[in-house]
Order: C-alpha cells, then sequence, then structure tokens
C-alpha cells in the first residue's frame, strides 16, 4: 500500500500541465483525419479526432507517451472498447471503437468474470505502467461507430477539459489546404437593426475561391450590402486536408469591423460541461431544417463557451454611422493555414420594424419553475440561451397524463428536474418515467416520481416497467 500511495504521489508531482508537449503518433503510418476536434453537432462538440484505419479492423494502436492505463471501458459513453492512458504531463489519452485490447489487459477484462455489456475497471500507476510506441490496443469497429477508424481523445487529467489531439501530435499530420467558408447569414437584432432592408435572417454565399501560392485562399464579394442598427454574423465554413474528401470544423475565426476585432473563436479546449452549449453557437433551428450549421460570430446572452471572445457588444455589430464598413472574416486551422473573406457593408438609414412583444417564462440568469396539477419542471439558472415561453401541452397518458413542453426538439445546456405525481392506488416501484419511449429512470419520493431531462421537445408520462 505504501508504494502505491508513494507512486501515486509521485504521478501528481510530475502532473505540472506544460503547454508544449508533444506526444507521438497512436498508428505506425501517415495520420489522416475523418473528423477533427470541435466539429459542431447535435447537442455536442467532437471531442476528439477520427484516425482513419483504412476502413478495415486490427490496426495496431500504440500509446502516444509514457503513462500508465488507469482504465479499461465497454460499452460506456458509446465508445466501444476504451483504453485510458494517464500521462505524467497532466493528460489522459482515450483509445476508442477497439477491436480488442493487448494482451494483458484482454487477461485483466476476462479475469473480472462480469458478462454484462458494460465494464469499467480502474488500475493504479504500478499496475499497467505503459512507454510512448506501446502496444495497447487493435483498431475496431465497437460502440457507436459509423465504420473503423480510431476515435482519439485527449483531456485535462485535471479539469477534464477536452484538448485538440492535434496540438500534441502535429508533426504525424500533413495539413497544407486552409479553410473555406460557404456562405455568411446576417442576422438584425430584433426590433434593433435590419440587413438590406429587412429585419430576418438572410444568407448570402461566397462564390468561385481562389488560392494563392501561399496556400490561402482569399475572397473579396464586390456586391455591396446595407444595414442599420444592430446586426450579427454567423458563417457556414469547413476546413480540408489534402488526398482526402472529408471536411473539418473550423479551428479558428475572427471577424473583423474597419480593422478592429469584433469576435473570435479558437476551438482548442472545450470545458465537458460546456459541449451542449454548440446549439447555440450554432443556429440550430437553421441546422434541424437545412443540415448545416452557421456558426454565429456573436456570443447569445447565456451562452458560457470559452472558445468565444468578444467585447462588451458581445460581437453584434452596431451600423450608426452612414458610411461603409469594411468586414473581413479571417480563418485558420491547427497549422495556421489562412482563408481571407471580404465583403462592404453600407450604414444606410433605415425604418426598423418593432420587435414582437417576448414573454419569457424560462430565463437564462435565473431559476424557473412550471407546474401544473401533477407535473413541476424545475430549470436552474444557465440552462438555456437568453430564454423561452414554455407552454406545456398535456394528452391522456396511460398511467398519467402526457407532458410535452415544445413543439420541436428543444435541448438545453444542461439538466433540469422534471416530476410527476404517481396516481393513488399505483405501485411506485413498478413505474418509471418515458420520454419520447426512453426509460428516464425515476426516484420516488411523497407521490412523486422524479427524474433528469435535457430535451423539452420530446413528451413525458409515466409508464409500467416490463
Amino acid at each position: 500500500m505504501l508504494r502505491e500511495l508513494l507512486a501515486i504521489s509521485c504521478w501528481l508531482l510530475a502532473s505540472g500541465m506544460n503547454a508544449s508537449v508533444t506526444y507521438h503518433s497512436p498508428v505506425d503510418y501517415q495520420i489522416t483525419l475523418a473528423g477533427n476536434f470541435g466539429e459542431p453537432r447535435p447537442n455536442h462538440f467532437h471531442g476528439g479526432i477520427d484516425v482513419k484505419t483504412d476502413n478495415v479492423e486490427g490496426k495496431h494502436i500504440y500509446s502516444i507517451g509514457d503513462g500508465y492505463v488507469s482504465r479499461l471501458t465497454v460499452g460506456l459513453n458509446g465508445f466501444g472498447n476504451a483504453v485510458y492512458v494517464t500521462h505524467p504531463e497532466g493528460y489522459t489519452s482515450i483509445y476508442c471503437h477497439l477491436k480488442r485490447f493487448a494482451p494483458k489487459l484482454e487477461k485483466v477484462v476476462k479475469r473480472t468474470g462480469q458478462r454484462d455489456e458494460q465494464i469499467d475497471l480502474h488500475f493504479t500507476p504500478l499496475d499497467f505502467p505503459v512507454s510512448q510506441g506501446q502496444l495497447i490496443a487493435l483498431s475496431g469497429n465497437t460502440g457507436h461507430s459509423t465504420g473503423p477508424h480510431l476515435h482519439l481523445e485527449i483531456h485535462d487529467a485535471r479539469t477534464w477539459d477536452m484538448m485538440d489531439p492535434l496540438d500534441f501530435l502535429a508533426a504525424f499530420v500533413c495539413d497544407s489546404v486552409p479553410p473555406q467558408a460557404h456562405s455568411f447569414m446576417a442576422c438584425p437584432v430584433e426590433g434593433e437593426g435590419v440587413f438590406n432592408g429587412g429585419s430576418s435572417k438572410q444568407t448570402f454565399g461566397f462564390g468561385e475561391q481562389t488560392m494563392d501560392a501561399r496556400f490561402r485562399f482569399s475572397m473579396r464579394l464586390d456586391h455591396e450590402f446595407t444595414a442599420w442598427g444592430k446586426v450579427g454574423f454567423a458563417l457556414w465554413a469547413d476546413d480540408y486536408m489534402q488526398g482526402v474528401y472529408n471536411h473539418y470544423g473550423i479551428r479558428e475565426t475572427i471577424l473583423l469591423v474597419d480593422g478592429q476585432e469584433m469576435f473570435r473563436s479558437n476551438v482548442s479546449r472545450i470545458p465537458v460541461n460546456s459541449t451542449r452549449q454548440v446549439n447555440s453557437w450554432g443556429d440550430y433551428d437553421h441546422w434541424q431544417h437545412h443540415k448545416t450549421w452557421y456558426l454565429r460570430s456573436y456570443i447569445p446572452k447565456g451562452v458560457t463557451l470559452p472558445i468565444l471572445q468578444a467585447g462588451e457588444n458581445r460581437g453584434i455589430v452596431d451600423f450608426n454611422e452612414e458610411r461603409p464598413y469594411q468586414m473581413v472574416y479571417v480563418l485558420r486551422d491547427f497549422v495556421g493555414n489562412e482563408a481571407r473573406y471580404e465583403f462592404t457593408v453600407r450604414g444606410q438609414r433605415s425604418a426598423i420594424p418593432a420587435a414582437p412583444e417576448k414573454r419569457y417564462n424560462v430565463r437564462y440568469d435565473r431559476l424557473s419553475l412550471i407546474s401544473l396539477p401533477g407535473m413541476q419542471l424545475t430549470i436552474p439558472a444557465g440552462k438555456v440561451e437568453e430564454g423561452l415561453w414554455i407552454e406545456p401541452k398535456v394528452e391522456q397518458g396511460s398511467i398519467s397524463p402526457r407532458y410535452t413542453f415544445a413543439q420541436q426538439t428543444c435541448p438545453l445546456f444542461g439538466w433540469v428536474e422534471l416530476s410527476i405525481a404517481v396516481p393513488h392506488g399505483v405501485n411506485p416501484s413498478s413505474l418509471y418515467i418515458d420520454g419520447g419511449g426512453r426509460d428516464m429512470g425515476g426516484d420516488y419520493q411523497d407521490g412523486w416520481m422524479t427524474t433528469r431531462i435535457r430535451d423539452l421537445g420530446v413528451p413525458y408520462e409515466l409508464r409500467v416497467k416490463n
């Protein structure tokens, strides 16, 4: 026991964060990517990189650095078979969707005797130390995977923030292709701005683009736009790499107005408890209808993503002078390949339609309680963008009424609490809360069944366990 405590203490002392840490490739061939870090997806950011394995299983997977195997999981978090390696520099690397573990690790899994679909084993630094480049697994297609590949994540071992693996593996990835923007969206603030004479969101495509000798895209739109008042902007863009057809998320986006920075995003480190805010950085309503992400170049109230930076106006541009405003988007990838997109917006005094009256019974900055006979929904502060108006719809259910809070999917930033009253004479031990066909569980107390939910757009009701 003393030896183990000393070993763990040495690890803690050695775990000072080092921004210049570099690791080795997890594979023995040139890395090409099926997906990169921070790609926006519904309800989450992509938390790592997807390394291609030639669409086959069984490729050798190696530890990217010295450390020890701190955890093995099977069937958790969509990772399938996964190996966690903790490194003395203060990071943990996770290797996912594996076909099988290295022989020593396979043996310990079999020794558990567990026959469940889910296994979660934790180890000390003395159990399975590994060296950089040591074989730890074979690649596979287990878990939530649509094809054979290696999903690799790197986390800050102290905060569990998600880190961009390419910051540690740049030497093993070849990328000379800059990002490319497809179009921008103008988003007038309701009651406070117009763009091209209109108060609704509008999109405008970028035309044919050319790359200069320095591997940079540059584009200037000849069309001059008009605006008056407060307008936010959003951008649909993708990154690319040579030799593959895939497209990726953008590492860095900067919006300049007359040479002054209005907004910057840098997708290099994302706290895991902020990942659902991707639905508010991106225009979620547009994604639902068109399956493309326009990422906002302004910060809505209630959004606290640390990867987004803006001044006191939150990145919203105030066109309050009758003159041309020079707009420039600068896009960069993780190695600095750059693209620039320029256009002019002329401030032109215009009438601004009054905003429709908004009613919020859920706000981003305070606790909200939504109650009906037999139902209570408790939403803490910090779970929504700006505000929502919730008007529950009640229908007849099998055991209890069926409650719906929104007409379409409405994801929240985190968990909130839903309680439904248990009818008199019904055994609560036989019940659970159903959410759109999914078992949400539930704890019974004083006549109420309570559970946590994260989407207001599915129906909830009590059901009897099978």
